[in-house]
């Protein structure tokens, strides 16, 4: 019998399967898919000669993660590469925003939109030389974090105490406006908070803009060497150096309960696979609880706040394979890793305003991704591999394209939204549909087939908004990977911190287990003392 199975081989999944085989316990983990990784993999689908990241592809926070760092990748084959330039927002006017690793050259990129922007990116940047340690420490452990939330508490306080906590709580757009005078580091902060489901008039999206342009400033847009599935084989060679197994093409349909506690799971053709000590689960939130675990095992709250659950938005991704790079008419966004497309602020309010409405949007937002210029061996020298993904309303009920898109994602759906990606990027690289070789479409419901965690397309395993954070996620009054049910852990992003590859769900789920398998141990030590002390005997 295996002291843990775990649900689940994506990277949270794996990474708690780590951290326990590290630790001397037998692990066992069982994923769907023929193969591991959930959202981190590649291929070669598009054309033969491309390499094509399926989901995810740069890792900002896989390289701040200290979770990461302590396993030690490298020594399992990991390497990264990177862009010259982090990111690129380019304009339709030619003018255009770059992040790059170098501060001077981000600074200089701004402060050509208005004189005196470029200092305003420095005083951001001094901003997070001061808090970056500790807030990453603090979002990597599970909440409350005691320690370097203490640390981060003093720390803010000596950085401008409550006006520097009023910046980061602010919506992106209102930090924008108050620290640049120009368009430019407006469009960093902003177009990065829309890597999540975050309007510019959000409440927080400016402290969730300015820690992703900090961490792109900071550690870049590294990409794994050969292609994002890199760095789950690294991951799973570490696992099985370690005496862990994975098993793939094996569903679990449900958790084991009995006497109130996790102690196993059945696959859904039908094996129990018992587990001595704990089920750590890297699943949906609504997966886990109602469908894996059914609801006489938890207590009717739950149920009620996960029937509550807000996912973030619906993702709808292109993969392309390019006979040159992209003619962009901002000549520096040919040497970024991504590439953010909306024509200013403005147009990305108008972006999410009509997500909010359930429309398709007109010109969807789009991250462009440039993987032969992030990582040469990614396809033949002179072409590049590429993608971008948008979001769509999880709901559709109108098409502000005037197109006929309904959300079924049939094939007239698909193409039609498709070509509408491809007439975005036209308008910043004129002439890039004639240099498209072969193309890919993954709707919402292919990358749920393919990853059963993205549902509809969700990539960050519900909403990043302040309502379902810290101690509201998944559900008010958690925010720990603990469950109702004994001995079964949250492993996913659906748990704090959330979504992005970092590994702290998993991280914190594995040490949740440690130490509550320790605490009988400890407690029969202390009866033991306690019976010497009653019979006399010398401690």
């Amino acid at each position: 019998m295996p002291d843990a199975v775990v649900i689940g081989a994506g990277p949270n999944g794996l990474v708690a399967a780590n951290l326990l085989a590290g630790a001397g316990w037998s692990v066992v983990v069982l994923e769907e898919q023929p193969e591991p990784g959930g959202a981190v993999r590649h291929d070669r689908g598009v054309h033969p000669d491309y390499v094509n990241d399926l989901f995810s592809s740069f890792y900002p926070l896989a390289a701040a993660s200290p979770v990461l760092a302590s396993l030690h990748l490298e020594d399992h084959g990991l390497r990264w590469s990177h862009a010259p330039h982090v990111l690129a927002h380019p304009l339709t006017d030619g003018r255009c925003a770059v992040l790059d690793r170098r501060i001077d050259v981000t600074a200089d990129s701004l402060e050509a939109f208005a004189p005196g922007d470029g200092e305003g990116w420095r005083r951001l940047c001094r901003l997070w030389d001061t808090l970056h340690r500790d807030v990453l420490d603090a979002l990597m452990t599970p909440f409350p974090p005691v320690k370097a939330g203490a640390r981060l508490l003093r720390k803010l306080r000596a950085a401008g105490g409550l006006r520097a906590a009023r910046s980061l709580v602010l919506p992106v757009r209102r930090l924008g406006e108050e620290e640049f005078t120009g368009e430019g580091g407006r469009l960093l902060l902003a177009g990065n908070a829309l890597h999540a489901d975050l309007a510019p008039e959000a409440a927080g999206s400016g402290g969730f803009g300015w820690l992703m342009s900090m961490l792109g400033q900071t550690y870049g847009f590294p990409v794994p060497v050969g292609g994002s599935g890199a760095l789950t084989d690294a991951l799973v060679r570490r696992l099985r150096a370690h005496g862990g197994e994975l098993r793939g093409g094996e569903r679990v349909g449900r958790v084991i309960v009995r006497g109130g506690r996790a102690v196993g799971v059945r696959t859904s053709a039908g094996a129990s696979v018992p587990a001595g000590r704990a089920v750590l689960a890297d699943v949906a939130v609504p997966a886990l609880y109602g469908e894996l675990v059914g609801p006489e095992h938890l207590p009717g709250q739950v149920m009620d706040d996960v029937r509550r659950f807000q996912w973030d938005f619906a993702t709808f991704k292109v993969d392309w394979a390019l006979d040159g790079p992209g003619p962009w008419r901002a000549e520096q966004a040919s040497r970024a890793g991504t590439v953010h497309l909306a024509d200013g602020v403005d147009e990305l309010t108008r972006f999410a305003a009509q997500i909010a409405m359930h429309q398709v949007p007109d010109r969807p937002f789009s991250l462009f991704g440039q993987m032969t210029t992030s990582d040469p061996s990614r396809s033949p020298a002179g072409t590049e591999s590429a993608w971008a993904y948008t979001h769509v309303p999880r709901e559709i009920r109108e098409d502000a394209g005037d197109e006929g898109i309904t959300g079924a994602w049939g094939p007239d759906d698909q193409e039609r939204m498709a070509d509408r990606v491809e007439r975005q990027v036209e308008r910043f690289a004129p002439g890039f549909r004639a240099r498209v070789r072969a193309r890919r479409v993954l709707a919402p419901p292919t990358l749920e087939s393919l990853d059963a965690n993205l549902v509809a397309g969700a990539i960050n395993g519900g909403t990043t908004a302040l309502h379902q954070q810290l101690f509201f996620r998944p559900v008010p009054g958690t925010g720990r990977p603990e469950t109702p049910v004994p001995g079964l852990y949250l492993a996913s992003a659906g748990a704090h911190p959330g979504g992005g590859v970092h590994g702290a769900p998993g991280a914190n789920a594995a040490r949740a287990a440690l130490r509550t398998a320790r605490l009988p141990v400890l407690a029969g030590a202390q009866r033991l003392l306690t019976r010497r002390d009653r019979t006399g005997r010398k401690r």
